[in-house]
């Protein structure tokens, strides 16, 4: 079902992070590659709604974090690896 869903709409620009980073252009280019990450990490036949409450997740989390523009891109991939490897426990947690 991944298929279905679009990331290039999901991604964020440099007015949703001017308000929040010193740099925008920098955190949005940040954001959108953690946000590719996850999605590329995703499975393919993942429901439509997880895929979306996923990405949510994600950019809820990153958008007002102060280290983003410092973060490496192998915490990075510890970071996608942990989200995705604990979803259906927090999940069951927020239910």
């Amino acid at each position: 079902m991944k298929c279905l869903v679009d990331i290039h709409v999901l991604l964020s620009t440099p007015d949703d992070m001017e308000d929040v980073h010193d740099d925008p252009y920098e955190a949005s280019e940040k954001l959108n590659t953690i946000l590719h990450m996850v999605f590329d990490h995703i499975d393919e036949d993942e429901e439509v709604e997880k895929i979306n409450r996923i990405i949510e997740k994600t950019w809820e989390h990153w958008h007002l974090e102060s280290y983003l523009l410092d973060i490496e891109v192998d915490d990075l991939v510890d970071w996608v690896d942990h989200l995705l490897s604990t979803w259906d426990d927090s999940e069951s947690e927020e239910l």
